[in-house]
C-alpha cells in the first residue's frame, strides 16, 4: 500500500492532504516531534523526541519507493527521492531529481549569506492559490504514485 509521509511540524495542508489521500486509499503518517502534538483521526502519528533532524532521519528511514512525502526541507526531500518517493512541498511545488540539485545550492547560499550577517525575507503569507496549487500538484503526484505502483505489482 502506498504512504503519504507528512513532515507535519509547520505544514498548513495537513487536513486538505489527508481528505485528498483518503480518495486514493493512500496511507497518511504524519511525523512529528514532542513539540508539536499533531494528532489526526484518520492518520497514524509518529511522535519522535526533539532533536535536530529526529523527524527527518525516522521519516526517511520509513519512506519507500513511489510512497509521498510532504516537506519543505530540502535535505530531506533529497534522502526520499534517492529512495524513489515523490517530494512536494505545501505550496505544490515539486521536488525532483532534476531540480533538487538547484534548490540545496540556492539553500546553502541563503544560508551562507546569513551568517555572514545577511537578512532574508521570511515565507510570504498562505494565500488561498497556494492551497489550490497544492492541491492541484497533489492530486496528479497521487495519480502517478498509484500508476506506478501499479505497473510494479502487476509485473
Amino acid at each position: 500500500m502506498l504512504q503519504l509521509l507528512i513532515d507535519a511540524d509547520a505544514c498548513p495542508v495537513i487536513d486538505l492532504a489527508l481528505s485528498i489521500s483518503s480518495r486514493y486509499e493512500i496511507k497518511p503518517i504524519l511525523y512529528c516531534d514532542t513539540s508539536h502534538r499533531i494528532e489526526r483521526e484518520n492518520a497514524i502519528t509518529i511522535m519522535v523526541p526533539k532533536g535536530p533532524d529526529s523527524v527527518d532521519f525516522k521519516l526517511v528511514n520509513a519512506v519507500t519507493k513511489y510512497d509521498i512525502v510532504i516537506t519543505q526541507d530540502y535535505g530531506l526531500a533529497a534522502m526520499c527521492l534517492a529512495k524513489g518517493a515523490f517530494v512536494v512541498d505545501q505550496n505544490g511545488r515539486e521536488m525532483t531529481p532534476e531540480n533538487i540539485d538547484q534548490l540545496l545550492a540556492f539553500r546553502y547560499e541563503s544560508a551562507k549569506f546569513r551568517r555572514a550577517g545577511g537578512r532574508t525575507k521570511g515565507p510570504k503569507k498562505r494565500t488561498e492559490e497556494n492551497n489550490l496549487s497544492f492541491e492541484r500538484k497533489f492530486q496528479q503526484i497521487c495519480e502517478r504514485a498509484i500508476m506506478k505502483k501499479r505497473e510494479v505489482d502487476t509485473q
